[in-house]
């Protein structure tokens, strides 16, 4: 077995990538799996801890299959982390070869992908492009499955499961290459995958975890540390000597107001300590100058740049786009402090902190009240402290209120090891979805060929095959009784089935939508298509205060004509909850459409701008899915209302301005300033020259001059 130690013991084609990005000498774990054949096309699983070097073994891996000709996909199960990887494999591979991220539209094979050599998206994006059958999977020759301990999420691991199964079955000659936190049972999931796991728990920056009690921290060697007293909280006492010390600190929250109560103190705090330079604070004003321009108006933003002026900000999922990119911006560059966050991050983008501070390992639970956070939850947390290259050690802190709550801690969380990974494929919702888009789109003619090909799953692998006919039997049923597939002779998706499948919804969205549409309103408005879109599972809601209720119930009652159906509030109230929370987001998305501004949202409805985002994705694409489902079943006259109706909430518009919108650069403000200027249509601005258009308030030369290559 050959010993990879630094870059020259590559391959002269590694090598050169390698030197590109100022590589030299390895980890342990891109040594080890150099030793096992990563470039020999064995297959492995590498279960490491967070920055222990796993990225730059796939980069490794995906450059010596592209110089040999060959193709890579990539698989994250997030789309800010596909953007970061995109940024890292273009880096890497320099311009001898292309790479792409595509994380969007789920109604398309995207031939034009075959043209890349890399090819990075979510696991969402993967599952649909081969429920349309893209052509060039087939020509993929590395796989890589990123976060593959993901198998276990409740929301994102069936897919996950499921797109690797499909690729697996489809590509059996293509590399493995899987990456993955540490986990009890990684040799299962190896197994699995039929890959060679590489097992160690090693980091760049060792890591120090530790309790806050009584003034002092306890740490797992049994050290122990006074803390200065600098507030009466001890996270702001803990993150301002940090901060004193010249770190950063991530401060874990378990709701998006305690995030942004801890982001208020710890501004306040390093305020009144006068933590940040006149050079950071120059730096940091600047960045949030640029924020308020590059960002709609509200308060919601005017926040997020009072924060930043200070050193301290929230990051939940509640920021926008542009927030969350000057908030990570001024956290990388060490100018932000702190960072007061959600869970959400521990499992997104790469922003580690000296000082990780978890001061809740309890979090409410819908339907569970109270609960504890899993073991492998708070080492996630763990995983952001220890900055490479800048600090020597990390440290892990967390809050007890007592003596006995000091020692759970110690003893479940610093000592546990994270919980085993269990498939949850298994779950109605999932199994149905995935066995209609097998049935679709896989050579899959009978039901002992369905279950044959479920049986390559991680579900089968951990539970057999007993459990799996008899659960695919009740799916089947439900399927073939609603049209979506005929049983009676063999096995095959209808018209409807196909298309559901394609569309990347949940056949009960589809039913939902053709059912309720079955019975017109008197009197069809946007409104009226709107509620129905906003009625299916996909569509979250927007929370609803009591007061917001008895409103929605006298506007109910004042615009029955426009709904398709109002279900009865004492025969079926749960329906009757459900469908006024509809209505709400249905009232919320028409005020978008009207052009209502982002900030006049946040004011009146408490929507934050990336709420609002996840909003118009969803309400959008379930749109068009309603639009085809409505061709297919022959309700004609709906399918270029609901068309129309897509096309607006992506963009936020009234009808006249859809064809400006449609030209790159140009969003609704800038449509509506040339409209009201009389630029109303493509030909309109085919006739205008560019110093006429950049006049227009919003357009300026730069604007101009794109407007005019593309018309």
């Amino acid at each position: 077995m050959m010993g990879y130690r630094s870059s020259a013991d590559t391959p002269p084609h590694i090598r050169q990538a390698l030197e590109r990005i100022g590589i030299t000498t390895f980890y342990p774990p891109q040594s080890l799996a150099l030793s096992k054949g990563l470039l020999d096309g064995r297959p492995l699983m590498v279960a490491t801890p967070t920055a222990s070097g796993k990225t730059l073994i796939a980069m490794m891996a995906a450059y010596n299959h592209v110089a040999r000709g060959g193709k890579v996909l990539y698989l994250t199960p997030l789309r800010a982390l596909a953007a970061e990887k995109l940024q890292e494999f273009t880096d890497f591979l320099g311009d001898e070869f292309k790479a792409v991220a595509s994380t969007g539209d789920y109604d398309s094979a995207d031939p034009w992908l075959a043209n890349y050599d890399v090819i990075i998206t979510t696991n969402e994006k993967a599952d649909s492009l081969l429920r349309h059958g893209a052509s060039w999977i087939d020509s993929v020759s590395l796989l890589v499955a990123d976060e593959v301990h993901m198998l276990g999420d409740t929301d994102r691991g069936p897919t996950l499961e499921m797109t690797l199964t499909r690729l697996r079955n489809r590509n059996p000659r293509a590399q493995l290459l899987a990456l993955s936190a540490t986990a009890p049972n990684a040799d299962e999931i190896a197994a699995w995958l039929g890959a060679e796991l590489i097992s160690l728990d090693w980091r760049p920056v060792p890591l120090r975890e530790g309790v806050y009690y009584d003034g002092e921290i306890r740490y797992s060697d049994r050290a122990r540390r006074k803390v200065r007293e600098l507030d009466y909280n001890p996270v702001i006492s803990l993150l301002l000597e940090v901060v004193q010390d010249g770190g950063q600190v991530i401060v874990f929250a378990n709701t998006r107001k305690r995030a942004e109560q801890y982001a208020e103190k710890a501004a306040a705090a390093l305020s009144r300590e006068t933590l940040v330079t006149d050079d950071e604070r120059d730096k940091l004003n600047g960045l949030a100058d640029e924020l308020l321009l590059s960002a709609e108006a509200s308060s919601f933003t005017d926040r997020v740049a009072a924060l930043m002026r200070q050193g301290a900000c929230f990051h939940h999922a509640g920021l926008g786009a542009v927030h969350r990119r000057f908030v990570e911006k001024a956290f990388r560059n060490r100018i932000l402090k702190v960072l007061a966050a959600t869970p959400t991050l521990a499992a997104g983008v790469n922003l580690p902190a000296r000082v990780v501070i978890i001061p809740e390992l309890r979090r409410y639970e819908v339907g569970e009240g109270l609960r504890n956070i899993s073991v492998t939850e708070y080492k996630q947390f763990c995983g952001r402290a220890g900055r490479p290259g800048f600090d020597t050690e990390g440290e892990a802190l967390t809050i007890a209120r007592s003596e006995e709550e000091l020692e759970l801690i110690m003893e479940k969380y610093i000592k546990g090891k994270p919980e085993r990974v269990w498939s949850r494929l298994g779950s109605e919702n999932h199994l149905r979805i995935q066995t209609l888009a097998v049935i679709a789109s896989e050579p899959v003619k009978s039901f002992d060929g369905l279950v044959k090909f479920f049986e390559s799953t991680f579900l089968c692998h951990q539970f057999g095959s007993a459990l799996l006919r008899k659960s695919l039997t009740g799916v089947v049923d439900f399927l073939a009784r609603h049209g979506f597939v005929e049983a009676a002779d063999g096995l095959e998706a209808t018209r409807l089935g196909k298309r559901v499948a394609e569309l990347y919804i949940d056949p009960l969205t589809a039913l939902a939508i053709i059912q309720t549409c079955g019975n017109r309103p008197r009197l069809m408005t946007e409104l009226s298509l709107l509620q129905v879109v906003c009625n299916t599972h996909e569509v979250p809601s927007v929370p609803m205060r009591r007061s917001d209720s008895a409103r929605l119930e006298r506007f109910v009652e004042e615009n029955r004509e426009q709904f398709f159906q109002v279900p009865d509030p004492v025969e079926s109230p749960d329906d009757y909850e459900f469908f006024l929370d509809s209505v709400k987001t249905a009232v919320l998305m028409n005020a978008w459409i009207e052009e209502v501004g982002e900030g006049e949202l946040y004011e009146r409805w408490g929507v934050e701008p990336g709420d609002l985002a996840v909003l118009r994705e969803r309400v959008s694409w379930i749109s068009y899915a309603a639009s085809q489902l409505m061709r297919v079943v022959g309700h004609t006259d709906l399918v270029h209302l609901f068309e129309l109706l897509s096309e607006r909430v992506e963009h936020g518009v009234r009808p006249e301005l859809l064809p400006l919108v449609s030209l790159k650069g140009v969003g609704r403000v800038r449509a509506r300033n040339l409209y009201n200027a009389g630029y109303r249509t493509i030909e309109d601005l085919r006739r205008a020259s560019a110093e006429e258009l950049a006049q227009v308030p919003s357009i300026g030369p730069r604007i101009a001059a794109s407007i005019k290559s593309q018309v």
